[in-house]
């Protein structure tokens, strides 16, 4: 598809615009590459120019120039996302939102702040209040807010908070809309769901209130044990411990952590299975006595090392979601991964049935959080991968004992996990984006109306020349 850049170009004087090949390549993709499948479609993915606003007005300027030539627009944070949410699979403009970087309100319980806040800036603009963001992902350091928003689901802090889907977890957010005059928007309570991960097909985010919780000096812990499930029986009654405040509790099979937790490899013993743990230090003691009873080796507690110990080390959350797989690729690339949900009260028995069924070939790890109120787990088990064609069959397999699957080898809203369309986001894209110009190809229900979820139709985005085609889960 072609655009008149050059019109857009000039319409946007004075903005900063780039489009060098080499910026636009590394500003068109995200870790789409943890998947084989999506690393085949999406290697040739780029966009035919970005923008970057350093404030609002400027935002509104690209969105009017964009509505009135024509041109898609991919909202873009630091890229840090895992199946193609940000990369722009019709061209046209990629709209990094970095500059939008401003914290603009603390106050006790809640920081309001940019979309391209990064979410340790923020945390650091709140430490004098004594007061840290609820929950992000594991890509803390380099992840922006609006980022984490439009396409996350939860993460670190999961285990008392749940996840991004639960009331009261985004407090407000401000977004613009894709119109030949653009609006702003507020959306509070039940509202936000209908712009929270959807990718940006519907709305620009411009900035958003989070909720805030008390911050700790965390105490990181590694716990071993020979037995795998008896590791997720410890893990999971773990987080029932709700005395004790957690912000982490993941449990990785062996031999995962010894292969890939390199600088952590000393205090990880061959054929151990782990368990990650951060939690506040007034609960050391009852922590220590909690894994005493359940037979629980202790090996590695970041409070009794010397600062020369602790030189080097990442910390704990760096080890855990989705950087377990960033580490295992790192040192083994035919690894990709899968993310499940082992649905409670059943969840413990689920686990062993499929590390029973799939243990040597999908090595297990667990994440333990609150969903719908109960601990239970997420799983994103490592795939030793040997084609696309089982990969499918692996996933067949998880669906068929009842564990649901958001499938990250697919790009779309609908085929990473949520089955159908949600309704109240197809209805907002009406509003807010009436020519579908906002990220074209990230929802089945916009761009293929007739696709049937009930036989898995093929979904074919005109936009991608020769990819592979991809049937619903």
């Amino acid at each position: 598809m072609t655009y008149d850049i050059a019109a857009l170009k000039a319409r946007l004087a004075g903005i900063r615009l780039e489009d060098n090949p080499a910026v636009l390549r590394q500003k068109s993709r995200d870790f789409y590459w943890y998947s084989p499948t999506l690393k085949r479609q999406f290697d040739g993915v780029v966009g035919d120019i970005l923008a970057a606003p350093v404030s609002e007005e400027e935002v509104l300027r690209v969105l009017a120039a964009c509505f009135d030539l024509g041109i898609p627009v991919t909202p873009r944070g630091t890229g840090t996302g895992n199946y193609g949410q940000a990369m722009p699979l019709a061209g046209g403009l990629v709209l990094d939102l970095s500059g939008l970087d401003k914290v603009l309100d603390i106050a006790p319980g809640r920081v309001r702040a940019q979309a391209g806040a990064l979410l340790a800036d923020i945390d650091a603009a709140c430490a004098a209040s004594g007061q840290e963001l609820r929950l992000h992902p594991s890509t803390y350091r380099t992840a922006s807010l609006g980022g984490f928003i439009a396409g996350g689901s939860g993460g670190v802090g999961s285990i008392s908070w749940g996840g991004l889907r639960d009331l009261g977890n985004i407090l407000s957010l401000r977004l613009a809309t894709m119109e030949a005059s653009p609006r702003l928007l507020t959306l509070t309570g039940e509202e936000v769901q209908k712009v929270a991960h959807a990718y940006g097909t519907n709305g620009i985010i411009l900035d958003i209130e989070m909720p805030l919780a008390p911050a700790y000096d965390w105490t990181e812990a590694i716990v071993g044990f020979a037995d795998f499930n008896e590791a997720a029986a410890y893990a999971n009654a773990l987080g029932e411990q709700d005395a004790l405040l957690k912000k982490l509790v993941s449990v990785i099979a062996a031999p995962i952590p010894q292969m890939s937790f390199l600088r952590h490899r000393p205090f990880l013993p061959d054929g151990r299975h782990i368990v990650l743990v951060m939690l506040a230090p007034m609960g050391r003691a009852a922590f220590e006595s909690f894994t005493a009873r359940w037979g629980g080796e202790m090996l590695f507690r970041s409070d009794l090392l010397s600062p020369e110990e602790r030189k080097g080390l990442p910390p704990l959350y760096e080890l855990a979601w989705n950087h377990t797989t960033l580490r295992a690729l790192r040192v083994d690339p035919a690894i990709t991964y899968l993310q499940t949900l082992y649905p409670f009260p059943d969840q413990l028995a689920l686990v062993a049935k499929v590390h029973a069924l799939l243990g040597e070939e999908v090595p297990a790890h667990l994440e333990f959080v609150r969903f719908d109120g109960k601990v239970t787990c997420f799983g994103l088990p490592l795939v030793r991968f040997a084609s696309e064609e089982r990969l499918e069959e692996i996933v067949a397999l998880h669906e068929e004992l009842g564990i649901p699957v958001f499938n990250p080898h697919r790009y779309t809203l609908e085929e990473g996990g949520m089955k159908q369309t949600d309704p109240a986001q197809l209805a907002f894209k009406r509003q807010a984006d009436p020519r579908g110009l906002l990220n074209p190809g990230k929802m089945i229900a916009w761009e293929n109306p007739d696709f049937d979820f009930a036989t898995g139709r093929t979904y074919l985005f005109p936009g991608l020349e020769g990819r592979a085609t991809g049937e619903a889960s």
